[in-house]
């Protein structure tokens, strides 16, 4: 069990984590039509667009309420209520993701008392239209619990409750927010493969896949139905990926009674072996050939590139379920976790991470105790570390702006972990040093009775 060791510094030294509403805004870019509002100043949202679109490379729909001095001072329940009305009339969303940020919470405004007043007062200018309260105060958490708190929203208010009537081959995907679009395209892959319908909340694959729609529009333009969420209850099974995900999963088994099971990773071998015995079990079919094929890919990758991994000291720098996702890959490879930093300690997973502790910390904790590492695996704001270090940068999570491509590369099932070992493998291969003479020859300098002894080559 690894030791959680909190922070003790007073401030943050080039920082690891993004918000809360972030993290809520982002899951709801991934259902189709929506358009997620801060509830809050314009800064809160301007700092979180500009970390979205350089990710993303993309369009991104995100509103404000714009609070400002006044507002902050005799509460923002207008600012909240003409966004809405303004929202609507404009784009026309199917669905309103409202994110607060730590102004209103911290004032303690009644927000979902708003929100309820909005609907029945204005229920006759919102036709079509959810609107979904996630609370989401920046000063607490991270876009890991913040990306959970909106999908839990999402569930609450809109799926249907009560036991309803199973469709066999439906099941419902909870992913975490440390999937990309190639990581849920290929597991809706794999599950079509075995005969099973996936309805996957949320789904970012459908809306922020880099495609260009024929016609402009203001919301998202892909990802899961209003109708899909609300019919959740009739999927035969629930599948959640990472621990930050068992409370969207607990409430949509209290809410419809569906049952769940839980991956807190899809990354590596066995768990992959697990995750498709449980697809042939429930669809009652055997594992397709192009499934195996895949994991006989994966099982040569790793035959090939283990001789790259063993040994080395690697520096993880993520959220929580994505550091657990990446030391265990890391320790399945021969490697050890010299550092393990992330954002907060409110994930009972970081017990589970195969590291000697866990600092809750920031980027200048991850250079202090990666020093000696041979690579470092984090976000791009830890390249300026990783230059000052001389150490190699994986780029993983968020936000990855300084590459193109980042949200198109898979790291979950075989081809994902294939892909891994192969990124990894040939970083290390790339930044390898060539041995000196003195590391090929350490006997050569040795004294004889007649001097220093030539190096073998040069021998008469």
């Amino acid at each position: 069990m690894s030791r959680i060791l909190s922070q003790t510094k007073s401030a943050a030294v080039n920082p690891l984590k993004s918000s809360q509403p972030l993290g809520a805004a982002l899951a709801f870019l991934g259902v189709e039509g929506a358009m997620p509002l801060f509830h809050g100043s314009q800064g809160c949202t301007s700092f979180a667009l500009v970390l979205l679109v350089r990710h993303f490379k993309e369009a991104i729909p995100l509103q404000t309420t714009a609070m400002d001095e006044v507002t902050t001072i005799l509460g923002g329940a207008d600012n909240l209520e003409e966004a809405i009305l303004n929202i609507k009339a404009r784009t026309k969303p199917k669905l309103i993701g409202v994110c607060t940020t730590a102004l209103v919470e911290t004032r303690g405004e009644d927000t979902a008392g708003d929100v309820a007043d909005i609907r029945l007062k204005r229920a006759q200018d919102l036709p079509g239209t959810e609107i979904v309260l996630a609370n989401t105060p920046d000063f607490e958490g991270a876009i890991e619990e913040g990306w959970a708190k909106a999908v839990t929203a999402m569930i609450e208010r809109l799926t249907r409750p009560g036991e309803q009537v199973r469709q066999s081959k439906k099941i419902a995907i909870l992913p975490g927010w440390n999937l990309t679009v190639a990581d849920i395209e290929h597991l809706r892959d794999m599950i079509e493969n075995f005969g099973l319908e996936p309805v996957i909340l949320p789904d970012v694959s459908g809306s922020l896949d880099g495609t260009v729609p024929e016609r402009w529009v203001a919301t998202t333009y892909g990802g899961t139905s209003v109708e899909g969420i609300r019919e959740l209850g009739t999927a035969q099974y629930c599948i959640a990926i990472g621990e930050h995900m068992r409370r969207s999963a607990e409430v949509l088994r209290k809410v419809t009674g569906v049952p769940y099971v839980l991956f807190q990773s899809l990354t590596g071998l066995k768990s992959t072996d697990r995750f498709a015995s449980l697809l042939s079990a429930i669809s009652g079919e055997p594992v397709p050939a192009g499934v195996r094929r895949r994991r006989a890919q994966l099982q040569d990758a790793l035959l090939d590139g283990h001789f790259h991994f063993g040994g080395k000291k690697i520096a993880i720098a993520a959220e929580p379920d994505q550091l657990y996702q990446l030391a265990t890959f890391f320790i399945g490879m021969g490697c050890e976790i010299a550092a393990a930093v992330t954002t907060t300690d409110m994930s009972k997973i970081l017990e589970k991470v195969p590291a000697q502790s866990v600092q809750i910390g920031d980027l200048g904790d991850l250079e202090t105790l990666g020093a000696n590492a041979d690579l470092l695996v984090t976000h791009s704001h830890g390249r300026q570390a990783a230059e000052r270090l001389g150490i190699p940068l994986m780029r993983v999570g968020f936000p990855v702006f300084d590459r193109l491509g980042s949200q198109h590369k898979p790291t979950i099932l075989y081809q994902g972990t294939r892909d891994l070992v192969f990124e990894v493998a040939n970083i290390f291969q790339a930044n390898r040093q060539a041995p000196t003479h003195d590391e090929l020859y350490p006997l050569g300098k040795r004294e004889t009775p007649d001097g220093p002894r030539p190096p073998p080559l040069t021998r008469p």
